[in-house]
């Protein structure tokens, strides 16, 4: 039997001023689990993967905006997304934000989302 593994979405949360924080938390045999927090006022501008993407809110308030609508998500709200489609962040508060991958995408490219294309 192959072990089991455990991870915290809260543990060792680190915010940045300059953009939103983007960890790799882990990988699964079918998923990359990726972390953003975002302090009040950030912003991802519109970007898109080729892969769908599931996006939790674990923690605080963003518009997650897509195809020209804004959805206001809250603590335990979760949305999926098919690829090819361009969405955008804003947190109104300190927000933690669980995102799933396909397998076949790279966290890479969410960090660099975060990195050259947010705006505060």
């Amino acid at each position: 039997m192959k072990s089991i593994k455990t991870h915290s979405f809260t543990e060792d949360l680190i915010f940045d001023d300059q953009k939103p924080a983007i960890k790799a938390m882990f990988e699964s045999p079918f998923s990359k689990e990726i972390r953003i927090a975002m302090q009040k006022g950030q912003k991802m501008k519109a970007h898109q993967t080729s892969f769908p993407i599931v996006v939790h809110v674990l923690r605080g308030t963003i518009d997650f905006g897509y195809k020209g609508v804004v959805k206001e998500l809250t603590e335990g709200d979760i949305i999926t997304l098919e690829g090819g489609i361009s969405h955008s962040l804003f947190a109104h508060k300190e927000s933690v934000i669980r995102l799933t991958l396909s397998k076949s995408d790279k966290a890479k490219r969410v960090v660099d989302v975060a990195s050259e294309n947010s705006d505060q």
